[in-house]
């Protein structure tokens, strides 16, 4: 077990939905939570990166920070997810164990898995197949992490893990239409329909493939978990274990935020994925499982966007 207390830990991405929910975890650990906004430490610029670990002295990192989106912003900015996330990456990596950092957990995402993995995806799925090509950008930078991740490992001895979380929600969430991830884009369809009086929204696709969500608080709890105590090669899956039809999702979304018209489906855009259902089981054998289930993290997502909704 890798003790946390007295320890300084770095979430690097503190101001996202990830790492802000990571930071608020770690306060009940006894550590010290080091953050550096953005406007300060530009991780695209590895100078800026060696500086902050020259100054700090950090003793863990928790690699938070990337450049996400939806399907819509991945098909229309190719280079920003690719380049973007890959620069981020290597500066923190590499100089997290130049600077001799104890323990480094990287994020990646679900989307790394192939289109057509079995049903639910294990660890092994990795490079099996072909990926979902609206998200392949992002996900060929997040496969570059795991795998510097896994090369200092094996070359280097580092004690550098990964971590795959599943679809996540909740606080601090991307409610921005154009560029959201498809929780936040419905809870906002939802609520934008009913203050307007519609009788009908419209979702992406046919409604019929399948999704697993992950509240992000159980996320972050998950994550310090695997920080504490998981040292292995392999990536782990963190996710809930059970999946949605969007169709459904969005009926569960309507009902949460008071919306009562009809929902349709738009055939003509495209759905990604059919099914994506990433197996828990290892980390489940670790003695970790969520808390939160898919109806009552909604609600607490959509509580706080109401009360965010002027920022």
């Amino acid at each position: 077990m890798y003790g946390l207390s007295g320890k300084r830990i770095w979430v690097a991405g503190h101001r996202g939905m990830v790492g802000s929910a990571v930071a608020r975890r770690l306060e009940s650990e006894g550590c010290e939570v080091l953050v550096a906004p953005r406007d300060r430490v530009d991780l695209e610029r590895q100078a800026d990166v060696e500086r902050f670990f020259d100054e700090n002295r950090p003793q863990a990192v928790i690699m938070a920070a990337a450049k996400v989106g939806g399907i819509l912003a991945n098909d229309r900015q190719p280079v920003e997810f690719l380049q973007r996330n890959l620069s981020m990456e290597l500066n923190v990596i590499k100089t997290a164990y130049d600077a001799g950092v104890e323990k480094l957990l990287f994020l990646g995402s679900s989307c790394i898995y192939p289109k057509l993995a079995a049903q639910p995806i294990e660890e092994s799925a990795l490079l099996t197949g072909p990926l979902e090509p609206t998200n392949e950008w992002y996900a060929i930078a997040k496969i570059a992490g795991i795998k510097l991740c896994q090369a200092y490992m094996k070359e280097k001895g580092a004690r550098f893990v990964s971590a795959m979380p599943t679809n996540l929600y909740g606080p601090n969430d991307n409610f921005d239409l154009q560029s959201s991830h498809v929780l936040p884009a419905l809870i906002r369809k939802a609520h934008e329909a009913k203050l307007a009086d519609l009788d009908h929204v419209t979702i992406w696709g046919t409604g019929t493939p399948r999704r697993e969500f992950l509240f992000v608080e159980d996320c972050a709890d998950a994550l310090v978990f695997l920080l504490k105590n998981y040292e292995d090669y392999e990536h782990v899956n963190v996710g809930s274990g059970n999946d949605v039809s969007i169709l459904d999702l969005m009926t569960t979304v309507a009902e949460v935020v008071g919306f009562t018209g009809r929902i349709e489906t738009d055939p003509s855009k495209p759905d990604g994925t059919p099914r994506k259902l990433m197996s828990n089981a290892k980390l489940a054998a670790m003695g970790w499982r969520p808390k939160t289930d898919l109806r009552q993290g909604i609600s607490r997502t959509y509580q706080w966007y109401l009360e965010n909704l002027g920022r």
